[in-house]
């Protein structure tokens, strides 16, 4: 047997009163086995100001001071006053701790506790995230559990409030399990457990009750006092509430009495002690080897290292995906220009297949005159993109008009264009006939840099109030019927039913993005996507809705009035 194995610490006397059964006279000495308190399980209740945080600290104090090292997990920052005459590691979330750590650290502290001796305050006070605290003193106790059964050296942890993590009622998380782990299996690995509460109605059963040794004191609550009286008996029960401040009842394996002691006080600073009146002095602290805290310093910075490129990556990913977004829209452009391309082509063969004037038309199932159709569509089709006149939707139009409507009819003035087209030389006096006014690209598009629901409200009647009175009369048909035809648009407007001026009145209202075309001559009311396309980012949902109904009222009134 070592000199170890017989090593104890003194804490406490014998005390006067009421309740105990020990044989010692008052005033006696009360010494633990070193062993037994490092390697056992430990349980220290007492209502606040009772004296249990005391009593822990005294039994911390001396085995500090023998140089065994121990971990404190402190929930409430109440411990550092150690560093008033001990050289501990304080890690916890706090900048007054000599390192914030995290998870990632909880391996290193582990090494520094076991291998290197090093008492260490895990300090889980200054945590926000609960879930963050419980996670890091569930990695810290299965590291020393592990590392125990390989080194097998006594070392002792000592958990405050320990119903948080152990609770009576409800469900234990993971930090929970793994405490009880240690209080079931850690003796035979050196590995002891302490577990301290005001609160012993709270505590698992199964824990206290297979404690080698427990220190009760001051309780009054009848809850508590009830499972004093069924561990203890009811005298103790009965004397509990009367107990002394740092007074209470030892219970250990190694003695057959239960003896009432009254505890040292501890000589480090009191840190956990209630505010009063006086000033609050904090004493100077002994502050620990860098040398120790270099390796956490490296942990942290390359937790940061690593949380700065998955910050990069998150964002080149963001990236990635806007312009994989932006892609499929162009695609999906592409694929409506190459649908309208088809369509514009399909219309230019039917025309040339069919006789005119008499003629025998064209027959492109003829290798040669297919061809030849094909290169003039072509070169129609660049000689339109130049224009800028004569858009896709345009012909497709001029070709594809239901056969029950009656003929166009020319306006006075120029020639009526063959086959329904406008001649280059003949555009002007075209759209000055059909009374299309001098709008330009720039008066039909929402002016940008709008900053409020009221702006956007104002820029986009501003638009609509370029616009004729026929063109709002057709706007508002639009909108009633959801889908339709330039025609019966500017029927409804109470014009003539003549396609060519209904086609060219129609088209401002293509251009201002207030109609969109919708296939085979019809257009359907596009003002809502317009607004939300324009302005999504600068306005909610409801904003949207209220703002389209604001644009609509003034030309659904202006409309109404004429």
């Amino acid at each position: 047997m070592t000199d170890s194995d017989t090593e104890t610490i003194s804490v406490a006397e014998i005390s006067d009163g009421p309740g105990g059964e020990g044989t010692e006279e008052p005033g006696t000495t009360v010494n633990l086995p070193v062993v037994d308190i490092l390697t056992g399980r430990g349980f220290v209740t007492g209502k606040s100001g009772s004296g249990k945080s005391n009593t822990a600290s005294v039994i911390i104090e001396k085995l500090l001071s023998s140089n065994f090292p121990v971990l404190i997990v402190d929930t409430d920052g109440e411990y550092y006053g150690l560093k008033q005459e001990f050289e501990l590691l304080h890690a916890g979330a706090d900048d007054e701790c000599d390192i914030q750590v995290s998870p990632e650290h909880a391996e290193r502290l582990a090494t520094l506790a076991l291998e290197q001796n090093v008492p260490i305050i895990l300090d889980v006070s200054g945590y926000l995230d609960d879930a963050a605290a419980d996670e890091l003193v569930t990695e810290v106790a299965k590291h020393l559990f592990a590392k125990e059964k390989k080194l097998k050296k006594p070392f002792l942890m000592l958990i405050e409030e320990c119903h948080e993590y152990i609770p009576e009622k409800g469900g234990m998380d993971e930090a929970g399990k793994m405490l009880i782990k240690i209080g079931k299996r850690g003796r035979k690995h050196g590995l002891g457990v302490v577990g301290i509460s005001q609160r012993p109605a709270d505590v698992k059963k199964d824990f206290i009750t297979q404690c080698d040794w427990l220190v009760w004191h001051r309780l009054t609550w009848r809850n508590d006092t009830k499972v004093v009286g069924r561990i203890l008996g009811s005298e103790y029960a009965d004397a509990i509430e009367d107990m002394g401040n740092g007074e209470g009842f030892l219970v250990t394996d190694w003695s057959e009495s239960i003896r009432r002691v009254q505890f040292h006080k501890k000589q480090t600073f009191d840190a956990g002690a209630t505010p009063g009146l006086d000033d609050f002095e904090r004493p100077d602290l002994k502050s620990i080897d860098g040398n120790l805290v270099s390796d956490l310093r490296g942990i942290s910075d390359e937790k940061q290292r690593r949380e700065s490129e998955v910050a990069d990556l998150r964002q080149k990913l963001e990236e990635r995906e806007a312009k994989i977004r932006q892609l499929e829209r162009d695609l999906e452009e592409a694929r409506d220009l190459s649908r309208m391309a088809d369509q514009f082509a399909q219309a230019m063969f039917r025309k040339a297949e069919a006789p005119y004037h008499g003629g025998q038309g064209r027959n492109l199932n003829r290798p040669e005159e297919k061809q030849a159709a094909l290169a003039e569509y072509n070169g129609s089709a660049e000689e339109g993109a130049t224009e800028g006149e004569i858009g896709d939707d345009d012909v497709a139009e001029a070709y594809n008009e239901p056969a029950s409507r009656p003929p166009l009819e020319p306006p006075a003035g120029p020639a009526w264009p063959t086959h329904g087209l406008i001649p280059e030389s003949e555009s002007d006096e075209w759209d000055d006939a059909f009374d299309m006014g001098d709008f330009e690209p720039a008066d039909l598009q929402p002016a940008p840099g709008a900053q409020s629901r009221r702006d956007v409200v104002d820029r986009m009647t501003g638009v609509v109030g370029v616009l004729s009175e026929v063109h709002l009369e057709m706007l508002a048909h639009y909108r009633e019927v959801g889908v339709s035809d330039p025609l019966s648009a500017h029927v409804a407007a109470g014009e003539t039913a003549n396609q060519a001026v209904a086609y060219s009145r129609n088209r401002p209202l293509r251009k201002a993005g207030f109609i969109r075309h919708a296939g085979r001559g019809l257009y359907e009311y596009a003002l809502p996507s317009l607004v939300r396309d324009e302005y999504a980012d600068l306005l909610g949902e409801d904003e949207l809705r209220e703002t389209v109904e604001a644009i609509e009222q003034s030309f659904i009134d202006d409309a109404d009035d004429e």
